[in-house]
């Protein structure tokens, strides 16, 4: 199994960060953790997703109205995961264990699973960002190429103009495919899980079943199977493309660069892990303050990544800290001035690499082998 390693023998940037970083909050006597900004945001977003729910499920309403609803029921769900969940899995929505906990959980109740999560996105992704071969957030697939490693198939060459599509698709996927697959095989993309306790089982199966009562069976009994399915069906696309967008305008752009793990025993990347992830991380919107307040400070993905244990809330401050030191170091710092920009990139940077690549031959013979994590 091969494994990935980074330069951090005699790292000199991350140790000059934190220690600037760690100075800010206690200069201003912080906590690293979510405050009352943090909080209000939850009883909001929750609050709002369950007026909705039950509003859908009660009040009669004309068919546009419903399904203008429905889109914004998952639009507030995308926010409960940005805001809400991402802090809770990350440990940095709260200083108590059993709050975070509970917060992360929030993610089983739009369909997903906790466990699984931290696994992928906390360990594997956060660790080996953009490592093709490991990252489980660029994992090789037939219908989209994300960077010039990846095997090419001629439908890649219109890959910018469908995959917003499939984007739509993805949180419905994630509920019946990805989880399923993840607990069937044990496994996020090439790297096994750490085996699941019987409490973990318990809440897999439970949380699922939930959902499937209330997201499928009750709203059906209440509206009837067709209004559901278009109302399903609208509330998971408008959730799936704020998810994807979002994340994949961390990673997924011209501005990040990109590694490969084969089936080889070693890999090494020269950098120390700090540089690697602001090589192959982007921000975007610094200045939006709506933005921020929505996507749970993921516009500040760099910040995130280098301190995903501190909380959201405070992105926006020690990003300042964080391009000071990029500067003094001399690494580039990239930030996006708005979405749109961001968004431009990504679409970009999809197009370039549908385009047939000189030798695709060689790319489609690399092998994919089961990766072993070392932190």
């Amino acid at each position: 199994m091969p494994k990935v390693t980074y330069n951090n023998k005699n790292a000199v940037f991350f140790p000059a960060l934190k220690k600037a970083v760690e100075d800010y909050f206690t200069t201003n006597q912080l906590k690293k953790t979510g405050n009352w900004k943090l909080h209000l945001k939850t009883l909001v977003l929750i609050g709002s997703a369950l007026a909705l729910y039950l509003s859908l499920l009660l009040v009669a309403m004309p068919v546009w109205t419903a399904i203008l609803s429905c889109i914004a029921l998952g639009m507030i769900s995308a926010g409960i995961g940005f805001d809400v969940m991402h802090d809770g899995c990350h440990g940095s929505y709260s200083s108590k264990k059993w709050v975070n906990e509970l917060m992360g959980l929030t993610l089983n109740a739009l369909g997903g699973n906790a466990f699984f999560w931290k696994q992928k996105h906390n360990i594997i992704h956060h660790t080996y960002t953009n490592v093709d071969g490991v990252d489980d957030d660029i994992a090789r697939s037939p219908f989209i190429r994300m960077c010039n490693t990846q095997r090419w198939v001629p439908a890649h060459k219109y890959q910018h103009l469908y995959l917003p599509f499939l984007y739509m698709l993805a949180s419905i996927f994630w509920v019946f495919v990805s989880d399923p697959v993840k607990y069937a095989t044990q496994k996020v993309y090439t790297t096994p899980m750490p085996k699941m306790d019987r409490k973990e089982h318990v809440i897999f199966w439970a949380s699922k079943a939930l959902y499937v009562v209330f997201y499928m069976v009750v709203p059906i009994l209440a509206v009837g199977f067709l209004p559901w399915l278009v109302g399903f069906l609208c509330m998971h696309a408008a959730m799936g493309f704020t998810l994807t967008i979002v994340f994949q305008l961390a990673h997924v752009v011209e501005e990040t660069e990109f590694e490969f793990v084969d089936a080889s025993d070693f890999k090494h990347i020269e950098n120390e892990w700090a540089i690697h992830q602001i090589k192959t991380t982007a921000n975007f919107s610094p200045k939006s303050k709506l933005i921020s307040w929505y996507v749970g400070g993921l516009n500040f993905q760099i910040e995130h990544h280098l301190f995903p244990r501190i909380s959201h809330v405070h992105y926006p401050a020690i990003s300042k800290i964080v391009e000071a030191k990029c500067r003094e170091f001399g690494i580039a710092y990239h930030s996006m001035p708005n979405m749109m920009t961001a968004v431009n990139s990504h679409f970009r940077f999809l197009r370039e690499l549908g385009k047939r690549p000189e030798n695709p031959v060689a790319i489609q013979k690399r092998p994919l082998a089961t990766a072993k994590v070392v932190a």
